[in-house]
């Protein structure tokens, strides 16, 4: 059995600069049209959401660093952010073989400066 984990922590207003510079365009690349609804919903809170969602994905990266080498080619949108109905976070992974992969846990937070996210994975 193998563990690893991945950890990221972003700026907020990094992410809010990103989104109200280039707009649609960043959205789209780093983002699916899920996290994006999602989001967008939150309002007046919708930067801390998509930071964390960054972060996240950053962290689920950083935790199967081990299994992405050069056959595979590994986008942002790879990885989905979403929630169950209790609010808690799952990740969605696309482009990567999980066959030897038994379990990914992750955990985001966010505050008004800062979004966390860390992604512990157990292999067999």
């Amino acid at each position: 059995m193998k563990i690893t984990c991945g950890t990221d922590i972003i700026e907020i207003s990094r992410i809010k600069e990103s989104i109200e510079k280039t707009g649609k365009a960043f959205l789209e690349r780093v983002f699916t049209e899920n996290e994006i609804k999602y989001c967008e919903s939150k309002k007046k809170q919708k930067y801390q959401h998509y930071a964390a969602r960054f972060a996240a994905k950053e962290a689920a990266f950083k935790a199967l660093s081990w299994k992405i080498d050069d056959k595979y080619s590994v986008c942002w949108r790879d990885f989905e952010v979403e929630n169950t109905e209790q609010g808690r976070p799952t990740l969605k992974i696309v482009g990567i073989d999980l066959k030897d992969i038994e379990d990914i846990d992750i955990s985001i937070s966010h505050c008004k400066e800062y979004a966390i996210a860390n992604v512990i994975v157990l292999a067999k």
